[in-house]
């Protein structure tokens, strides 16, 4: 397979990203169908160190380095899997602001039962997918995928697995890898024990700091540590290897029917006119098509994932379908 509680914002989160947004946002007559927009404002849903951030900040950089906005600027609003985020751009009204989002959103919108949902926003593009890659501290007794598995089927919550929000990618596939394993609803629900994290950057230090047994995240925010032998690859989540861990199996030659990657987009507010939401779909498709994001993707390991527009909305539909399903038969969500 691939999966390709009320949240209040705020009233000052609220009104930073209300400031922010106040640029104006022209078509660039002169360029043809290129769009110059004057302040953009990028809203990451999650703390620094993740994967949500890297992308919010390498779409900042590469959109001024190619000239396509005057100046972006990137704010951080953490909480709730991003559903923190998600409120409060759903309903602004300022066209100029791009939220950070993927398939860790769609999860936490139905584990959070989520009064702000993504069909509320105005869908511009997908970017990119990831693998994931499940990872333990270089002291870790566990050689292989199938040792962790073992140990969570024998010792259940004794064994730790750190991850990102709960019910996003990272949780999602801790739960398909025991369901691949044979374990029931009921038994991944009972021994299951999914430490949940906003950024990349806390569940780094947990497994740095041997506090956790193991854990999941895209291969561009442990890759580094892996290389530098500070912790151990033991599978990724895709159809084949990956360049930046080569040594590493996946979970299909690991002997689990696993194939899971991570999908990242923005999107706007969902009350702007079709002449805004034109000209981000044409400020993102200029990046996309650039040289500073083809060496973007190089340098973060992601793969090409690019859909505009409508069919990024179709997308949407049939993800945010897909992901309820799973998470109902993995006990995640009832």
């Amino acid at each position: 397979m691939r999966i390709s509680r009320t949240v209040v914002a705020p009233a000052g989160i609220a009104l930073a990203l209300a400031l922010a947004g106040c640029g104006s946002l022209e078509a660039n007559t002169a360029g043809g169908d290129d769009a110059t927009i004057d302040e953009l404002s990028i809203v990451v849903p999650a703390a620094p160190g993740g994967g949500w951030d890297q992308t919010g900040r390498a779409l900042q950089a590469d959109l001024q380095a190619e000239g396509l906005v005057g100046r972006a600027t990137v704010t951080n609003v953490d909480g709730a899997g991003g559903t923190v985020g998600l409120a409060n751009i759903a309903n602004a009204t300022d066209p100029n602001t791009l939220l950070v989002m993927g398939l860790v959103m769609v999860g936490a919108v139905e584990t959070n039962e989520s009064q702000a949902r993504i069909e509320d926003t105005t869908p511009i593009a997908r970017l990119t997918e990831e693998q994931e890659v499940i990872v333990v501290p270089k002291e870790s007794p566990y050689e292989t995928v199938e040792d962790l598995v073992r140990d969570i089927e024998e010792n259940g919550k004794d064994v730790t697995v750190t991850g990102g929000s709960a019910g996003g990618a990272d949780h999602i596939l801790a739960g398909m890898l025991l369901e691949a394993a044979g374990m029931t609803e009921d038994e991944i629900t009972a021994d299951l024990n999914y430490v949940a994290y906003s950024g990349g950057g806390e569940s780094l230090a947990a497994l740095l700091g041997n506090k956790v047994d193991a854990g999941i995240s895209g291969v561009a925010e442990y890759a580094e540590q892996v290389e530098a032998g500070e912790l151990k690859a033991l599978a990724v989540s895709g159809e084949e290897r990956v360049a930046a861990l080569p040594d590493t199996p996946t979970l299909t030659e690991s002997g689990y029917d696993v194939v899971l990657t991570n999908w990242r987009g923005v999107v706007a507010p969902g009350d702007i006119d079709e002449a805004d939401r034109e000209a981000l779909i044409a400020a993102v498709t200029g990046v996309v098509e650039s040289d500073s994001w083809a060496g973007t993707l190089e340098e973060y390991g992601w793969a090409d994932a690019f859909l505009p527009g409508d069919e990024f909305d179709t997308y949407l539909t049939e993800n945010i379908a897909e992901v309820r399903t799973t998470l109902q038969d993995i006990g995640l969500v009832r």
